[in-house]
């Protein structure tokens, strides 16, 4: 595929860099010569100093034909603006970032495809759904949702009572067979080394696993895993940014206590201005007094999403050792990823990281709907419609010509989740969720395309 970006920043640099990955052919404009400086001596793409919205460097980086614009500069105007003008140009898709989340939630009303744009992303939004969706499901430390629920891949890491340590997945099968989850990916305590898991894939203690479950399902895996589902009512939010603030609206509209920390005095007394059902505290919440003067030992949960991932990293370790059960951080490092269970966080988030997952699934072939990469292991999971021409199309899970390197999770069809196992007739229309290994991904897309 020919894809185009525009802006060199965190977004666009990492996406570049997952597509580099791919063997894309990726052109990379930015005005910024030190960016561009950095991402052509460490990504096999080609780069242009200029402005994106310039008719003249748009054509120098041959928009017309190009499969993808991705248009993520910090600027919500110019990301519109390069859009409309690529389309105008003869680029084929369109994405631009965006800050404004009411153009994503009245995107139909606006008729941004119309435009020219095929799709609008805001790192900050998906950043505060990722923490609401960790916050609902309080035992558990990944969470991704299909089709609004219909199926969710949830992770955690096994403790020793769970039931089904020391057996492998056939026997966990046998002693549970009423069970609505199957096992996707299992990453080894202590490794980096992520397992497809067959039949005779051993559960141990301290495995970080990730489950494809129904909404039903979710009931029995904190039964059998030994979690509790952790009542959360008081949550604490460090961070007036726009993730913070985002995240506090959302919750405190779902019933939640918010006590959001903010240093900054003005926007202190904007924040509380706009949202009356938050509790804003002007203070700086690196500082240990304040947080107990705010009672942080009676908060169920503590989110830092300041823009400081070590101050964020720093404050939630001291919210656990305060008692606060559930911790969410987000950094801007994604070597941290490797620290934060070996450290005591139950989970990390990544904008750049969440953003590029979601423009990701644009570079799939076959139809692919959602995908997300699973945080800290190497594996994706990508969710396909089956068309009436894909191979995999009225055949039998268990005669799918599947790498061993991937597994079907689930399938939703009408609406409605399913586990499937082998003997399950894949249909057209079905929405198929598969998680493999980066060395059978284009195996699968051409079993789906």
């Amino acid at each position: 595929m020919k894809i185009i970006i525009a802006g060199a920043g965190e977004v666009g640099f990492h996406l570049a860099k997952l597509l580099s990955f791919e063997s894309q052919d990726i052109t990379l404009i930015d005005n910024n010569k030190v960016n561009l400086g950095y991402a052509d001596t460490h990504l096999d793409i080609r780069t242009i100093k200029g402005d994106a919205t310039s008719m003249k460097i748009l054509k120098e980086a041959q928009i017309k034909g190009a499969d993808l614009v991705v248009s993520v500069t910090s600027s919500e105007t110019t990301n519109i603006t390069v859009c409309v003008l690529a389309k105008q140009l003869g680029a084929k898709r369109t994405i631009a970032r965006i800050s404004n989340t009411e153009f994503i939630e009245d995107k139909e009303e606006l008729g941004f495809v119309q435009f020219g744009i095929d799709e609008l992303i805001s790192p900050e939004s998906l950043a505060a759904k990722e923490i609401e969706l960790l916050i609902n499901q309080s035992a558990f430390n990944e969470n991704f949702q299909f089709d609004e629920g219909a199926l969710s891949m949830i992770g955690f890491k096994l403790s020793k009572n769970a039931p089904f340590v020391g057996k492998t997945v056939k026997d966990a099968a046998l002693i549970f067979p009423s069970l609505r989850f199957v096992p996707i990916a299992i990453q080894r305590f202590g490794t980096q080394y992520t397992l497809i898991p067959r039949g005779d894939t051993q559960f141990k203690e301290g495995d970080q696993v990730f489950f494809i479950t129904t909404a039903d399902g979710e009931k029995e895996l904190y039964k059998l895993t030994g979690k509790v589902k952790q009542e959360i009512r008081n949550i604490m939010i460090l961070g007036g940014s726009k993730i913070g603030a985002q995240t506090s609206k959302v919750l405190s509209d779902a019933k939640f206590n918010i006590k959001l920390v903010e240093k900054d005095h003005g926007k202190a007394f904007e924040l509380a201005d706009e949202m009356p059902k938050v509790l804003v505290i002007n203070g700086d919440g690196r500082n240990v007094g304040i947080l107990e003067e705010e009672n942080i030992h009676d908060m169920d949960a503590f989110i830092a999403v300041t823009g400081n991932s070590e101050t964020n990293i720093m404050s939630c370790l001291v919210a656990k050792s305060k008692g606060v059960k559930k911790t969410i951080a987000l950094v801007e490092n994604m070597d941290y990823f490797q620290l934060s269970h070996s450290i005591g966080i139950n989970t990390l988030i990544n904008k750049k990281l969440l953003a590029a997952n979601n423009i990701f699934r644009y570079v799939r072939k076959g139809e692919v709907v959602a995908m997300t990469k699973l945080n800290n292991m190497n594996a994706e999971l990508l969710e396909f419609i089956v068309s009436p021409d894909s191979k995999v199309c009225n055949t039998k899970i268990v005669d799918i010509n599947l790498p061993r390197s991937a597994i079907v999770g689930g399938v939703v069809r009408q609406g409605e989740g399913i586990i499937a196992l082998g003997e399950f007739l894949v249909k057209e229309g079905d929405r198929v969720v598969v998680c493999c290994l980066p060395r059978s991904i284009h195996k699968v897309e051409k079993l789906f395309s």
